[in-house]
């Protein structure tokens, strides 16, 4: 895949799954903006990406705020000329039966992983009129298209959904723009934000217990979503638009 001449942001890009899809990205020609909360990881992520700094621009905030959509994409524009790619990755993870979530719970799910969404593609998709279209690709969900009892998931899960029927909503109204709409919806991958909920100890004890889980017998890396990501993103995948793709080990084709 060739990113040349290309302009993306990417939203959760200090770790995980957004900081492989930006260095794929710069990789292969594109200039990107990340974006995360925690202003000093997104700088050590941005030199790791691309330690000249010529190709990666950074702007700290939480996407939570319309505001910040704002911002990236001014930031795009100012340093790069426009927006032709989002990868709209950043969210938040954290089980919690249902009985014991509170409101507090259920707006941050709802603010980071669906209004903070909303809004970016809504920034980004005004910046790719003005280019004569562009990809938007969401983070979504498989806990959107099921249910896991050990993982009680019920505020982020509705958010996700949402993410989901936004993908084929957008598709439909952004298509005469030449704008494509489409999502992956992760199962288990090993990133980083089991850690905002477990400690060292527990992560390394509980994940590989979900290897299982999935019928080609292991979690994801931020590599198997990235690629997918990219490939959604890219030319290649030039008549595909309103698509939510399961990358999820095989999960969602049944159990053995």
């Amino acid at each position: 895949m060739d990113f040349s001449n290309q302009v993306a942001i990417v939203t959760g890009g200090s770790s995980g799954i957004g900081k492989e899809v930006a260095k794929q990205l710069v990789a292969q020609g594109a200039r990107v903006v990340i974006n995360g909360r925690d202003a000093a990881k997104l700088e050590a992520a941005a030199k790791e990406i691309d330690p000249s700094g010529a190709s990666v621009k950074t702007h700290a905030a939480t996407i939570a705020n319309p505001a910040t959509a704002q911002a990236l994409v001014a930031l795009a524009t100012d340093a790069f000329g426009g927006v032709d790619v989002l990868i709209n990755n950043a969210g938040i993870f954290a089980p919690k039966p249902f009985l014991e979530a509170t409101e507090e719970d259920y707006d941050q799910f709802l603010d980071i992983i669906l209004k903070g969404k909303f809004f970016m593609a809504q920034a980004a998709a005004k910046a790719m009129q003005k280019r004569g279209g562009g990809a938007i690709v969401h983070t979504g969900s498989m806990w959107a298209l099921q249910a896991v009892g050990a993982t009680p998931s019920a505020a982020y899960s509705a958010a996700n959904a949402g993410v989901h029927q936004m993908v084929k909503n957008l598709a439909i109204e952004l298509a005469g723009d030449k704008i494509r709409i489409n999502a992956v919806a992760p199962a288990v991958v090993e990133t980083p934000v089991y850690g905002t909920f477990m400690s060292e100890e527990q992560v390394a004890e509980v994940l590989p217990t979900f290897n299982a889980f999935h019928p080609l017998g292991r979690n994801g890396q931020p590599t198997d979503v990235a690629s997918a990501i990219l490939f959604l993103a890219s030319k290649q995948a030039g008549w595909i638009t309103g698509t939510v793709l399961p990358v999820d080990g095989g999960v969602m084709a049944g159990r053995n």
